[in-house]
């Protein structure tokens, strides 16, 4: 039997919520995409303090918080940049700034000034190399971590 892949869930944005949300690594860890918008402009995600993914002194394990933010520049991006673009995720890091204890969530909003400066950037077919930002919160609007993606685009050479 064969998994579907991710780009078989077509551009139907509940399922593909959906099947993020079942997904194994993410429903293990207690990552849940609560709103993801039909434009694929738009995603929030949450990541609720459960054992499995609690650390040593009882706050979120650092590889949960990298984990909910992992795909979702990546995809979004190359969602509203079409087919005839490669978007990769080139590079990431996270900053620590304090103790997730409870729920915290995440967003990520793709606008047209970013596919503006991307589209300008890849026209002549070289590759582009651009950061994006994410915070990731508490309910109370205490800042949890930082955290940044680098993503890789190019625009795909025509077809001959």
């Amino acid at each position: 039997m064969r998994l579907p892949s991710w780009q078989s869930f077509g551009a139907n944005h509940r399922v593909l919520r959906h099947g993020l949300n079942i997904w194994p690594p993410f429903a293990a860890a207690g990552i849940r995409v609560e709103e993801l918008s039909d434009d694929f402009r738009y995603a929030r995600v949450a990541l609720r303090m459960r054992p499995l993914n609690r650390n040593y002194v009882g706050t979120h394990f650092g590889g949960s918080l990298f984990a909910m933010t992992d795909p979702f520049w990546m995809f979004l991006v190359l969602r509203n940049l079409g087919p005839g673009y490669v978007v990769w995720d080139k590079a990431g890091e996270i900053e620590f700034v304090s103790p997730g204890k409870s729920t915290v969530r995440a967003e990520f909003r793709v606008t047209d000034e970013h596919l503006d400066e991307l589209r300008e950037a890849a026209a002549d077919g070289a590759k582009v190399l651009r950061w994006f930002e994410t915070e990731v919160v508490a309910p109370d609007g205490t800042l949890v971590a930082r955290v940044r993606k680098q993503l890789y685009v190019r625009r795909k050479p025509p077809k001959i």
